[in-house]
């Protein structure tokens, strides 16, 4: 069976500059050696490396009706993501992020919410996601649990596997913000710092378990160098990082979502979709945003293959 998924939710335009060690004071100036930009968000960086490892992608979402947005969906449809549910809003400005790229990989961030924050459960194309495999929503927290359980509960009804990962960073508020829909996911896909801030617990796997208390199907949790931790009712599964030379973090934890939703959709077993969520993000973090890299499933699956682990010590 095709494994044909609806990403909705955050659509950004990044643009990246690397190396940045130092933001320039006044009105001076800085020579970097790359500046570049990308389709990036949960919902539009999701469905890129989705797209990459073979499934049928098409996302949905709102951005301005400015150049910044026809440049954003055009990148999408490049990748091979249909794009012709994502709606164009006036007088608004598409999403957009300026990320100065630290010589280590991470970076800080600039960032304008944009049009995602007009996206209502009624722009939902509920149709087509009902006739989808499986809805990934990126970024409930942008219109809260109430509205995202009235896109996410008639999907699961429908049959459609749901999945989501979060934006903000964790603190008890968020939680109870999302609530409402947290029994209405099958997995969530969250970073280990939102996991201990939703729930106040001393570990990764206690925080899960507190969300899996919620109603949740399955939390797999990314811990940057150390890889992910997968939490089910019946288990609980470490899956190492591989070892890649890191240029940028960005778009690190979408890949991971996409490949382990890929991996799920492909009926392999959590760990399995874990390792293969785990060398999507290790070929995206070899280059610079989110959509870097040309592989598909069988170079992915390779690299986990042929690729050491990091020790997780």
């Amino acid at each position: 069976m095709t494994q044909t998924v609806v990403t909705l939710g955050a659509h950004v335009f990044d643009v990246q500059v690397r190396p940045v060690e130092a933001i320039p004071e006044g009105q001076g100036a800085a020579l970097v050696e790359q500046i570049r930009f990308g389709p990036a968000g949960t919902a539009a960086g999701t469905a890129v490396t989705l797209a990459k490892l073979g499934a049928v992608v098409r996302t949905a979402g709102a951005v301005g009706a400015d150049p910044v947005g026809d440049l954003l969906l055009a990148m999408l449809a490049r990748h091979g993501v249909d794009t012709s549910l994502v709606l164009r809003r006036e007088g608004v400005q598409t999403s957009a992020s300026v990320l100065p790229i630290r010589p280590d990989g991470s970076r800080p961030a600039f960032h304008v919410p944009g049009a995602n924050l007009t996206y209502e459960p009624s722009d939902a194309p509920h149709e087509e996601i009902a006739r989808a495999t499986h809805l990934h929503l990126g970024g409930p927290e942008l219109m809260g649990g109430e509205k995202a359980a009235e896109i996410l509960a008639p999907a699961r009804a429908a049959g459609v596997v749901t999945s989501a990962d979060l934006l903000a960073p964790g603190n008890p508020g968020v939680l109870a913000w999302l609530a409402p829909a947290l029994s209405s996911l099958d997995y969530l896909l969250p970073n280990e710092d939102q996991v201990l801030g939703l729930t106040g617990a001393a570990t990764p796997e206690e925080g899960a378990r507190a969300l899996l208390a919620r109603g949740i199907g399955c939390v797999a949790v990314t811990r940057e160098a150390r890889g992910a931790l997968v939490v089910t009712a019946d288990e609980t599964i470490t899956v190492p990082a591989f070892a890649v030379p890191v240029l940028d973090t960005t778009g690190c934890g979408d890949a991971f979502s996409a490949g382990f939703l890929r991996g799920i959709g492909l009926g392999r077993p959590p760990r399995e979709a874990a390792v293969l969520g785990c060398a999507a993000a290790g070929l995206v973090a070899q280059g610079l945003g989110s959509d870097h890299g040309e592989f598909d499933l069988g170079t992915a699956d390779a690299f986990a293959a042929a690729t050491p682990v990091l020790a997780t010590g």
